[in-house]
C-alpha cells in the first residue's frame, strides 16, 4: 500500500468516525488513489489538479440536471496531508471485466447522448475545458520522456501525432500546449486531408473530409461544445441502487467537442479490439437518445480525429507503460501500436 493509500484509508476512517472500519484499496495509481468503507468511497486525486476546478466539477455531478446521468459525491471534500484533494462518493458495482457479453454499451450511450444535452448554461461556473486533449498531449509527453530506442512503431505514433489539428493535441491559438510541458518539437499542422480512419481499409475511399475547426485552446474542434465526460471507457461506469448506471471520474469532465467521448469506443473498433455489434449498439443507443456528435448516417467525419488521437494516445502510454516495466506489449497493446502505424503510413502515402 503506497503512503498516499495509507493516507486516504486513515481520512476515510476518520470520516467515518470508525478507527478499525474495513477499508479495501480498489485503486492505487499515482494519477488516482480509491479505497472503499461500506457503502462511501473515498478518491485521492492527481496532484495536480486544481481545487476552484474541482469544486466547479464537483457542483455539475452534484447538479439537478446532470441527476442520472453522474453519480452525485457525498458531502464533504477535504485534502490529504501531502495536500492531494479527496472526495466522497456512494459506492457502485463496476462493469465486470470478466463477462464481456454483459458490457453495458447501450447504457453508455444513452448516458453520453443526456450528459451532451445539458444545458451548460444552467450550471456552476465557470466550467474548465474537457481535459481530453490535454491528456494526449501528455501522454506523447511521457512516450518522448521515456527516451524508447528508435524504432518503427516509435516514429509512427509521433507521426500520427503531429498529423493532428492542433486542437486534438491541447494545442492553442497560439501554438502552446495548454498545462502540458512540451517535450521537443511538435508541429503545429491542421491536418485536413481524410485520413485512414484509425487505419480501418474500409474507409479509406469514402471521400469524405474532416474539417477540424479552428483550434480554441477547450479542445474544441469548431463542430459543437458541450458537456463532455473527457475520459469515456467501459471502466468509468457503475450501477448506481442496484439498476442503474451511472457515469463516474469527473477529473476530465468540462465544455469540448462531444466527438472525443466517442472516440474511445471508436478507436476500439476500428482497431478491431471493439466488436462490430456492441460498436452499432453503443452508437445506435447514443443517436436514438439524442446525441449529436455522431452525424444521421456516417459518424466517421465528426468522430475521425478524436478516434485517431486516443489511438495515438493509447499507443503512446502502451509504449512507454512496456518499457518502463521491461515487458512485451499485450494484445490490445499491440493492436492499437499496429493501428497508429497505419495512419502514418497512410499519411505518408497521401503526401
Amino acid at each position: 500500500m503506497s503512503e498516499t493509500a495509507a493516507q486516504l484509508v486513515t481520512a476515510l476512517r476518520r470520516a467515518r468516525r470508525d478507527a478499525t472500519a474495513e477499508v479495501t484499496v480498489l485503486a492505487d495509481r499515482p494519477d488516482g488513489t480509491v479505497v472503499r468503507c461500506g457503502h462511501v468511497v473515498a478518491k485521492a486525486h492527481p496532484p495536480d489538479t486544481d481545487p476552484a476546478e474541482l469544486a466547479v466539477r464537483l457542483g455539475v455531478a452534484a447538479h439537478p440536471r446532470c441527476a442520472e446521468i453522474l453519480l452525485p459525491p457525498v458531502d464533504g471534500m477535504g485534502a490529504l496531508p501531502d495536500g492531494r484533494q479527496v472526495t466522497l462518493w456512494p459506492y457502485g458495482e463496476p462493469v465486470a471485466p470478466d463477462a464481456p457479453d454483459a458490457a453495458p454499451w447501450v447504457e453508455a450511450g444513452r448516458l453520453l447522448a443526456r450528459l451532451h444535452a445539458v444545458p451548460v448554461a444552467e450550471l456552476p461556473g465557470p466550467l474548465p475545458a474537457m481535459r481530453g486533449p490535454v491528456k494526449a498531449a501528455r501522454a506523447i509527453a511521457r512516450l518522448r520522456a521515456a527516451a524508447l530506442p528508435d524504432s518503427v512503431a516509435t516514429r509512427a505514433v509521433l507521426r500520427a501525432w503531429a498529423g493532428l489539428p492542433g486542437w486534438a493535441r491541447g494545442v492553442d491559438r497560439t501554438g502552446r500546449m495548454d498545462h502540458v510541458e512540451r517535450t521537443g518539437r511538435m508541429d503545429d499542422v491542421d491536418h485536413t486531408d481524410r485520413m485512414d480512419r484509425v487505419g480501418r481499409p474500409d474507409h479509406r475511399d469514402r471521400g469524405d473530409r474532416v474539417d477540424p475547426g479552428e483550434g480554441n485552446g477547450a479542445g474544441v474542434g469548431g463542430e459543437d461544445t458541450r458537456l463532455c465526460h473527457g475520459d469515456l471507457h467501459l471502466g468509468q461506469l457503475i450501477r448506481h441502487r442496484a439498476t442503474d448506471w451511472r457515469l463516474i471520474d469527473i477529473d476530465d469532465l468540462g465544455l469540448g467537442d462531444p466527438a472525443w467521448d466517442l472516440a474511445r469506443p471508436a478507436a476500439w473498433y476500428a482497431a478491431g479490439l471493439l466488436a462490430a455489434e456492441d460498436w452499432e449498439r453503443f452508437l445506435g443507443a447514443y443517436r436514438a437518445a439524442g446525441g449529436s456528435a455522431a452525424g444521421e448516417r456516417d459518424p466517421w467525419p465528426r468522430l475521425d480525429v478524436p478516434a485517431r488521437a486516443l489511438t495515438v494516445q493509447t499507443a503512446a502510454l502502451a509504449l512507454a507503460k512496456a518499457a518502463a516495466a521491461g515487458r512485451a506489449l499485450d494484445e490490445a497493446e499491440e493492436a492499437m501500436v499496429e493501428a497508429s502505424v497505419r495512419i502514418a503510413h497512410f499519411m505518408e502515402a497521401a503526401g
